[in-house]
């Protein structure tokens, strides 16, 4: 079953975007398009041009020293460091030449509007889509100041609907709250475990004011926006599995995509929204026809 898939913002928790991305592709998915703001631009770009697995081996090698490498004081992420290592693992690329069709939704602060990039270089465009007010630098285009694309769209459906796919999938990084008990091999547990120990002794005072703002602003809008387009499956991922930066939990994060995401699909079997068909070795999915 070809699929367009949409990937919304959340900074770290966007790490759930892969284990999503693996569960799909694991029941026969194929990702035709792919839409994504700030985050969601990030791991879509990526797999749209097909590194998605060299850039989970990358991020699931981090520790501690690597992640704070990529930080600038006063708590800034450092773009042009973040996007040069994206490039050195995936390659540049034009966003017309790619295999999957790809959309990098940013917001245009000149014009005051939201703007879709669907062709030229694909990391200028995921850099302006992920450019977070506050942590990121904004880009100037040709005179135009553009931030992220959070901003206005949070999830951006719009882009994939009319698109040659069966179903529309979309990822919403800001579900409710609920607890997980997620199980990871042991020395990940204990990386992780320390990492966080260390991670809250230096971020801890950055959850205030700053945070819950962007959050209120996202969540606001998000809540406007969602009711223009709707996608036939939304998987929902619980916003207090992280914080934005949480970018040291990217095995729990990755594994929690892929649970939530099963979830989500056998819930769609439920609903006759599709129907899952396993075999021996494959797993397949196929649209349920009325």
């Amino acid at each position: 079953m070809k699929i367009s898939l949409v990937l919304s913002g959340g900074g770290a928790r966007g790490y759930a975007h892969i284990g999503v991305i693996e569960e799909l592709k694991s029941y026969g998915f194929e990702i035709v398009s792919i839409s994504g703001t700030s985050m969601g631009a990030v791991i879509g770009g990526v797999e749209a041009c097909g590194a998605l697995d060299k850039y989970k081996e990358w991020v699931m090698s981090l520790d501690f020293l690597d992640i704070f490498k990529f930080y600038k004081p006063p708590f800034k992420l450092d773009g042009d460091k973040i996007f040069n290592k994206v490039k050195e693992l995936a390659g540049e690329h034009k966003i017309e030449n790619l295999p999957i069709k790809f959309t990098a939704v940013a917001t245009d602060l000149t014009k005051k509007k939201e703007i879709w990039f669907q062709n030229g270089d694909l990391w200028t465009a995921v850099k302006a889509s992920s450019a977070i007010p506050g942590f990121f630098e904004p880009i100037n285009i040709n005179g135009r100041i553009l931030v992220d694309g959070g901003v206005l769209n949070l999830m951006p459906v719009a882009p994939v609907m009319s698109d040659m796919s069966d179903i529309i999938i979309a990822v919403n990084l800001y579900g409710d709250n609920r607890i997980l008990d997620i199980k990871l091999p042991k020395e990940i547990t204990k990386k992780q475990n320390l990492l966080e120990e260390v991670w809250k002794k230096i971020f801890s005072e950055k959850e205030d004011v700053v945070t819950q703002s962007i959050n209120l602003m996202m969540e606001t809008i998000f809540r406007y926006r969602r009711a223009e387009y709707t996608p036939d499956i939304e998987i929902k991922i619980p916003q207090n599995i992280a914080m934005w930066y949480d970018f040291h939990k990217a095995p729990e994060l990755i594994e929690i995509g892929r649970i939530l995401a099963r979830e989500a699909l056998e819930d769609a079997q439920k609903q006759g929204i599709i129907t899952l068909k396993k075999e021996k070795n494959a797993k397949n999915i196929h649209k349920k026809r009325s």
